[in-house]
């Protein structure tokens, strides 16, 4: 683990560090507690912390609640080392934010307890926050294709329609289906089947811009959301999809799976009337359009809302 460890006293500085060293841990090392706040507004910090009582610049006290303060970090566990072990002492550093608490001059086993003991709460809080993010993660993509979900991509849809109205700007959206795709399923098998979705995600992730939005809306059926884009942006965007897909079969075993995919485009230009609804209604009319005239083409709504 990570440790940093502010110490002004030299000779307690490198026993500590050669301690810490020893027991396995990567250790960064500073003479006063304002170097070490910089370390701790950098990107990735330690988040376990050994900082001694009395320093130059700012304290360990002071140190501790200055992290205690800032909202924004993730939690830095702080160990406090001092010479002082009055009750009272002990009391002002658990209050000013300190999880613990070791007396100078310490002892290596009560140390290595102390500093063992702050690391598992350390993984735990790591492993605690990686399973929320795990859980955003699901709640909010789509398992085959890892884009976002039906519920996710319109709450997307929603908010760039506003930022679209605040800021006057165009805002595109495409809606992807794959053709034939339930003769895909009932000649090759669902487990194709998902194999084409997917390639169809990775396909979209590829060809959109990074502030771009898809989504899997239902089935076969994808929706893109396109920022500042008016019709032809919109239109050349599905126009590289459509070419993307077309000119590269997905390998599966024994052949290669020729796969075209029919485009329906919408853009707000033109009117400030356009909400979710009317925005998706007018891109599936394109879509239809596409179908009917043969599949494997882009078409743009040109109606009125």
């Amino acid at each position: 683990m990570r440790i940093l460890l502010a110490e002004d006293d030299l000779i307690t500085r490198k026993l500590v560090q050669s301690h810490l060293v020893k027991w396995g841990h990567e250790v960064i090392v500073c003479p006063d507690g304002a170097e070490a706040w910089k370390i701790l507004q950098g990107d990735d910090p330690p988040k376990l912390v050994i900082v001694d009582w009395m320093m130059p610049e700012m304290d360990g006290i002071s140190l501790c609640r200055q992290i205690r303060g800032d909202g924004k970090r993730t939690y830095t566990y702080v160990i406090l080392l001092t010479a002082r072990n009055k009750k009272e002492d002990v009391v002002e550093g658990l209050e000013a934010g300190a999880d613990d608490y070791v007396i100078k001059p310490f002892d290596t086993h009560e140390l290595r307890v102390r500093v063992r003991a702050g690391s598992r709460i350390v993984q735990l809080q790591q492993d605690l926050m990686d399973a929320l993010s795990a859980s955003e993660f699901q709640a909010t993509h789509d398992p085959l294709t890892g884009l976002w979900n039906r519920r996710a991509i319109l709450e997307i849809l929603q908010k760039e329609l506003d930022r679209s109205r605040r800021d006057a700007a165009p805002l595109g959206l495409i809606m992807l289906d794959l053709d034939h795709f339930k003769e895909i399923n009932d000649s090759y098998g669902h487990q194709t089947g998902d194999e084409v979705l997917s390639e169809m995600g990775r396909i979209m992730v590829s060809s959109l811009r990074s502030y771009d939005s898809a989504g899997r809306y239902g089935g076969e059926e994808f929706l893109m959301v396109l920022p500042g884009c008016d019709a032809e942006d919109s239109r050349v965007i599905a126009e590289r999809l459509r070419l993307l897909s077309s000119d590269n079969p997905i390998e599966i075993p024994g052949s290669a799976l020729m796969v075209t995919i029919s485009l329906g485009v919408a853009t707000t230009e033109g009117s400030k009337e356009w909400d979710t609804g009317s925005l998706i209604k007018a891109a599936d009319e394109a879509l239809y359009r596409a179908k009917s005239l043969g599949r494997n083409r882009v078409e743009v709504w040109e109606g009125k809302i």
